[in-house]
């Protein structure tokens, strides 16, 4: 095994420094060996390092004036102090100065060093992880919530610019959860309608006896308990958008008024003999097959025409992994500005295990996982434990308490060569728009492809 982490180990110890050596070395790490702080300093800026292993007690510059140096050259690197049991309060305050953790001696176990080891290696990868998505979630902010960077958003991305600045109707398929409502929101927020009212409507969820009333409108007197009249939800979204989901749920006779509405642009409220003219801008929306409603025969063809003007077609999570990271940021952001927490990213085994998962409940039900997670974690970062049993297959990870022996995480490497890959599959192995879609160059996906050996590999 090869890595390409660099790490520097600093102890005055001469047994410390060959036990951890040994150890890191044959893990797959390059070692560096310093025996005081001033010779670490030394050797830290002949070379880059990742890590840096250092005792608090040493001769010339101890650890802690140690830390505070390196972390002038380098803010963000990871620093793991190694105390006695007689100088915790030290490495506690070193830790409250920068460092990441720190390991008491006497060792008890080699996989406890390696298991810190790693995670102090991950914590800047997360770091520039989570930049990335953010910068991403920036730029798809004019889509109004949509977040998605997969071949199969971006096409639901340009037909959305496309059509959100013409007077059309717009179909929206896809299954529950999916997005319908946010893409219907995003074509009117780009529209010249976007100061005027959005009114959405669920037609599968108002009884049938009261959906023509609430859409249209009713006079006094139209039946009984209409004791006032009301202009009906047409009306309210005059000068906007109205968005009508679950469009198949309607009976015949109320789509024969709707196709009327869709044609003429005017209302009739429920008792009225007078037509009142509307602007409103239709956007439709079903999670069933509207062809197959009708063969059926619960759908009429005039309707569906009238309304399937622009068709958009939305992916089901399961055809989006790649996506996954990306949505699971954008929740953890609109969790933390909504309940003041400061949670950062998640693990790379919990979203290891979020990627295998089918997803039958699509965006919707990733949310709440992410939500529940969220609620119920310690924080900074979402880890395995706080996902839910039916992801895990077990209410919980081993960890040192169950077994003794700390279970080894997911390495980002890894994950960063899944993700590579599976968006080159989705691009036909086209590496120019896979750069595109990952937010970097060219070049960067060819030094990743050729530093993981798959230069040659066909996606």
């Amino acid at each position: 095994m090869s890595r390409d982490d660099r790490i520097l180990v600093v102890d005055d110890e001469e047994d410390i420094l060959y036990v951890l050596e040994g150890h890191l070395t044959r893990a797959g790490y390059s070692v560096t060996t310093a025996r005081d702080g001033e010779e670490a300093l030394t050797r830290f800026r002949e070379a880059r390092h990742d890590l840096v292993i250092a005792d608090v007690r040493m001769p010339k510059l101890d650890g802690l004036g140690l830390l505070k140096a390196l972390r002038e050259i380098d803010a963000d690197l990871g620093v793991i102090m190694i105390t006695g049991h007689g100088s915790i309060e030290t490495a506690v305050e070193a830790m409250k100065v920068g460092a990441y953790d720190y390991l008491t001696k006497p060792f008890r176990h080699i996989n406890e060093i390696l298991l810190t080891v790693e995670r102090a290696l991950e914590k800047p990868r997360l770091v520039v992880e989570v930049q990335r998505l953010r910068r991403e979630l920036g730029r798809r902010h004019r889509f109004a919530g949509l977040v998605g960077i997969s071949p199969s958003m971006q096409a639901v991305y340009d037909v959305i610019e496309k059509v959100a600045a013409q007077e059309v109707t717009v179909m929206i398929q896809g299954e529950s959860g999916t997005g319908k409502e946010i893409v219907a929101r995003a074509i009117h927020a780009l529209s010249a309608r976007r100061n005027g009212p959005f009114i959405p409507v669920n037609c599968g969820a108002i009884a049938e006896s009261l959906l023509e009333s609430e859409l249209f409108g009713h006079v006094r007197g139209a039946f009984t308990g209409a004791v006032t009249e009301t202009k009906g939800l047409f009306r309210a979204a005059d000068g906007g958008t109205i968005f009508l989901d679950e469009i198949g749920e309607i009976s015949h006779g109320l789509q024969v008024k709707l196709l009327r509405v869709l044609q003429e642009r005017e209302v009739r409220p429920v008792g009225s003999d007078r037509a009142v003219k509307v602007d409103v801008r239709v956007v439709a929306a079903t999670n069933r097959p509207l062809e197959e409603a009708i063969r059926d025969g619960t759908l009429r063809k005039d309707f569906f025409y009238r309304l399937n003007v622009v068709p958009i077609q939305l992916p089901p999570l399961r055809e989006r992994i790649s996506d996954i990271p990306l949505l699971v940021q954008h929740f953890i952001e609109a969790f933390n500005a909504r309940t003041g927490k400061a949670f950062r990213a998640i693990s790379a085994e919990a979203l290891e295990i979020l990627s295998r998962h089918s997803w039958p409940g699509n965006v919707r039900e990733l949310e709440n996982v992410v939500e529940r997670a969220y609620a119920l974690g310690a924080g900074p970062v979402i880890t395995v434990r706080d996902l839910h049993s039916y992801l895990v297959g077990e209410p919980a990870a081993p960890g040192p308490s169950e077994t003794g022996v700390p279970r080894r995480p997911v390495r980002l490497r890894d994950l960063e060569v899944e993700t590579i890959l599976n968006v080159l599959r989705e691009t036909g192995g086209n590496q120019v728009q896979a750069a595109r879609l990952l937010g970097v160059d060219r070049k960067t996906i060819h030094r990743r492809l050729k530093k993981y050996g798959l230069s040659q590999m066909s996606p």
